[in-house]
């Protein structure tokens, strides 16, 4: 509906079909050229762009950037040679016969014109300026596309789920503290003094509810928030694509998810091939150093082991060594091969040990010095290289040096040029463990329960079925049923077969070290529910913003995000988090002491 009390046309509906016609178009002035007694000004809606001439001076010498305005006009063909084959609208423009300026515009703390997007002058402020005049920062085209296309992802989810007879239900905010992981978020309840609602870290116990309900599949687009201390391309609240359903196993649950993806990524214009590919979680780590790979390219871990296994050199003598191939790195100089060291170190490494193979076949680089003769001589078949090739390796616990191997692998992939935005590598990450320690040095995730072991995904997974009967026998080699959608080397989503039997989830929050009391306290009304019939049932969630980022190309989910927080939570829109009167502060009851009640 294009018509409304201030305009006739939007400005890309003015086309070449409309010539010698009458429109009335509405938007902000994007850009305006003067051309001896002739101006041109660029109106811009959340269509695009369409030109206005003016051959009124006086008409025109009040229009200023982003003044907002409303032209009258009749529309003509450009003259020959004028046309503008970038725009949907450069074959034509608007003769203006009347201008009304709605509202007027301050200068601009910076340039939002779309005549900017593509000419070098289009250079940013730093995010907390953009984040602060957001209002401004979304008027960019590419902002304005990014907002679109989440509308549009979100129109294509819901029709497929309905498709597949969903039904979308909102499930609250304010809830009971759970442990799910990470911190919670309070509210104080005024009016029950001394008690506090939390905000959901996830639906995720009030999703199992509905399935207990007899809501067979249910799905929410879910707010979610959880206090965790800042890091890169997080945000304290969020958005996930919640789905539950019952009287499914995982295969169900990944069949349905991979509808919904293909629906998303074909609302853009994108076709995936189904089914999605899988890998295991042990291969993951193994071949990619990460359980969230990217598979846009090649050039997997290679283990060195065993090969280094009787190694004289003292730094491979540890638990995992492994490599990954530079291909053509023997050219590097050494200047890079340092600032790799500085990299390295700022990921939590002591550095990064290399070699190189020289085109004359030579082995060199500092850690050839230190290897056996033997192994100089077979390094080169070990890790596949060729003369001009350069390897780097990791040493020390498994996890961590692989770790840092995957993060090389992609740091090198990137500067190959090779992480294109528009290739989209889909795969599923299964065979999850179960548990994994608390005493893990890499791992910042919040502990659930208080015991070595914590929950890898929440504490209502379901083992998988060769683990059923044996799970808290041996919590170091238990796997779940549990899996995780990946794309680029970003974890879109993930999810489970839940647990519906209670002799189960007894001895799966055993081996957390969470007692029954603590239990009945923090979520006996999920354990009260399965004690009246619960039904097998599987769920996942996307995560709404990283899927958008992914499938907009964003480089950070905060440029698909409206208002989203910057570090720490900030938000330098509206200032929050502020402080509260004292009179707010009484209010709430956050001071609250039960002993003065006594008194």
């Amino acid at each position: 509906m294009s018509q409304t009390a201030y305009r006739t046309h939007h400005a890309t509906e003015v086309t070449e079909q409309l010539v010698g016609q009458k429109v009335t178009l509405a938007g902000w002035v994007d850009r305006r050229r003067d051309h001896g007694g002739v101006a041109f000004i660029d109106l811009r809606d959340n269509t695009g762009l369409v030109q206005v001439v003016i051959y009124d001076e006086e008409m025109a010498r009040p229009l200023r950037s982003e003044f907002v305005i409303q032209v009258v006009g009749e529309v003509r063909l450009r003259p020959d040679g004028n046309e503008n084959e970038h725009l949907v609208t450069g074959k034509i423009e608007v003769v203006a016969e009347s201008i009304e300026v709605l509202a007027k515009s301050d200068a601009l703390p910076f340039q939002v014109s779309t005549a900017l997007e593509n000419e070098s002058e289009n250079k940013l402020p730093g995010e907390d300026v953009r984040l602060k005049y957001r209002y401004l920062d979304l008027r960019r085209p590419s902002m304005q596309r990014n907002l679109k296309l989440r509308a549009q992802m979100s129109k294509a989810a819901r029709h497929a789920l309905e498709e597949m007879g969903f039904e979308e239900i909102e499930t609250p905010t304010m809830i009971k503290s759970t442990p799910e992981g990470a911190r919670d978020f309070v509210v104080p309840a005024r009016l029950v003094p001394g008690s506090w609602y939390a905000l959901p870290q996830s639906p995720q116990l009030l999703k199992q509810l509905l399935m207990v309900s007899g809501v067979e599949r249910y799905y929410q687009l879910a707010r979610c928030y959880r206090d965790e201390d800042f890091r890169a391309d997080r945000q304290p609240e969020f958005t996930q694509l919640d789905m539950e359903m019952a009287f499914v196993d995982q295969e169900d649950v990944m069949a349905m998810a991979e509808k919904v993806i293909a629906a998303i990524w074909k609302s853009a214009g994108y076709d995936i091939k189904l089914p999605i590919q899988r890998i295991t979680w042990q291969d993951a780590m193994d071949k990619y150093g990460s359980d969230k790979p990217d598979l846009r390219f090649g050039n997997p871990l290679i283990e060195l082991t065993d090969y280094f296994k009787n190694t004289p050199f003292r730094v491979f003598q540890a638990p995992y060594v492994g490599a990954v191939l530079f291909k053509g790195g023997a050219a590097t100089p050494r200047r890079q091969f340092d600032a790799w060291q500085d990299w390295a170190k700022q990921r939590g490494a002591k550095g990064l040990a290399y070699v190189v193979f020289a085109e004359n076949g030579e082995l060199k680089g500092p850690v050839a010095k230190n290897l056996s003769e033997e192994e100089r001589n077979g390094l080169k078949e070990a890790v596949g290289a060729e003369d001009g090739d350069a390897v780097f390796f990791a040493a020390g616990r498994r996890t961590s040096s692989q770790e840092l191997l995957g993060a090389v692998r992609v740091e090198l992939a990137r500067r190959a040029g090779l992480l294109k935005p528009d290739d989209f590598a889909f795969t599923w990450v299964v065979d999850f463990p179960l548990f994994k320690p608390t005493d893990d040095p890499d791992d910042d995730d919040v502990a659930v329960g208080h015991s070595k072991w914590t929950s890898m995904h929440h504490p209502f997974t379901m083992p998988s079925k060769d683990w059923i009967d044996k799970f808290d026998k041996d919590p170091e080699h238990a796997m779940s049923d549990s899996y995780d959608i990946v794309c680029n080397g970003n974890e879109m989503g993930g999810g489970s077969v839940r647990i519906h039997r209670d002799d189960i989830q007894d001895r799966v929050l055993d081996v957390l070290g969470i007692t029954p009391e603590e239990a009945a306290d923090k979520f006996g009304f999920l354990l009260e529910a399965f004690k009246y019939g619960a039904p097998p049932h599987a769920g996942i969630a996307l995560g709404w913003d990283r899927t958008a980022a992914i499938l907009a190309g964003a480089d950070s989910i905060r440029d698909v995000i409206a208002f989203p927080k910057a570090g720490g939570g900030r938000d330098p829109l509206t200032g929050a988090p502020a402080p509260i009167s004292a009179e707010q502060r009484a209010e709430t009851g956050v001071d609250y002491d039960p002993d003065e009640d006594e008194d």
